[in-house]
């Protein structure tokens, strides 16, 4: 079990599990595999973007040499914001959860917030109903401030996004 920083190098393979993410559970993600799949490489490329300035940052979880989770940190870039950071794109490919990925993962990316120059905060959201994510997300200290109703449209249906947040340090 191996956690680390992906590359633009890893692009296909992150492409590969993000899109098995997308049509799997689409509740879980605002974006559909359908808008996903349509974007060219050089767009999972820049995410992947490793350099000190890059607004976004991925780790993967590996299972031998296998690609089999991931999940992003998206640096705010307003000066009044700059002190938060958001978790996104957590996903963890069926046959591979249970044995410590998501909470791997979950650990990576507030290692990255914290090292981070003035980023005090990291907040997600996840859907409404998703026990088993919120519940990986309590267990690594988030809280939950708030829920957006009707925040996705799915197959003529409205779903909420529970709003989560936690402090890299402890509040004085």
């Amino acid at each position: 079990m191996t956690v680390r920083l992906l590359l633009p190098d890893d692009a296909d393979a992150y492409r590969a599990l993000m899109l098995e993410a997308y049509a799997r559970h689409p509740e879980a993600f605002t974006s559909s595999a359908e808008e996903r799949a349509a974007l060219p490489l050089a767009w999972w490329q820049r995410r992947l973007d490793a350099s000190p300035q890059a607004t976004q940052r991925v780790l993967g979880a590996f299972d031998g040499g296998r690609l089999v989770g991931a999940a992003g940190l998206e640096f705010e870039t307003r000066g009044k914001a700059r002190h938060k950071a958001g978790l996104f794109g957590m996903y963890v490919a069926p046959d591979a959860r249970q044995a410590g990925f998501g909470r791997q993962l979950v650990d990576g990316v507030l290692e990255l917030a914290a090292g981070r120059e003035g980023v005090t905060l990291v907040q997600l959201t996840v859907t409404e109903g998703n026990a088993s994510a919120q519940g990986l997300y309590a267990r690594c200290g988030f809280e939950v401030f708030g829920i957006e109703p009707f925040a996705v449209a799915l197959d003529g249906r409205h779903l909420s996004k529970v709003h989560m947040w936690r402090p890299l340090a402890p509040l004085a």
